[in-house]
């Protein structure tokens, strides 16, 4: 979390042990190793930790990104308050629960939705 600085895009995703939750996972990964984005911790705003739920809250622009439809990143910030955010669902843009394999090309794809998403203004 300290290398999170004020007005840096922050990235949540699902990390399920799904397919579309790991290639989520990975995707926000690759965003945040670029540059584009920094990839932030669902685990301590499920954990109720003020810092990151303030943080989270303050950001510019928050992104999430679930695998399925069960969408627990989208309800876990919600539950904390947190309503302003982008939303992109894996399933949503081509790829189908328990049968997506993890490749680069796959990761590649989600990775260039989340950019997109980081450069609306």
């Amino acid at each position: 979390m300290s290398d999170v600085k004020e007005g840096d895009a922050l990235i949540f995703a699902c990390c399920g042990a799904a397919d579309v939750g790991e290639l989520a996972d990975l995707a926000a990964r690759k965003v945040h190793k670029e540059g584009a984005g920094k990839f932030f911790c669902l685990t301590g705003i499920g954990a109720g930790i003020d810092t990151f739920i303030g943080k989270t809250k303050a950001a510019p622009k928050v992104v999430a990104i679930d695998g399925c439809p069960v969408d627990c990143t989208k309800k876990l910030l919600e539950k904390y308050g947190i309503n302003r955010f982008e939303f992109i669902r894996v399933t949503d843009i081509g790829f189908e629960k328990g049968r997506s394999p993890v490749t680069q090309q796959s990761t590649e794809k989600i990775a260039a939705t989340i950019r997109t998403v980081l450069s609306k203004e």
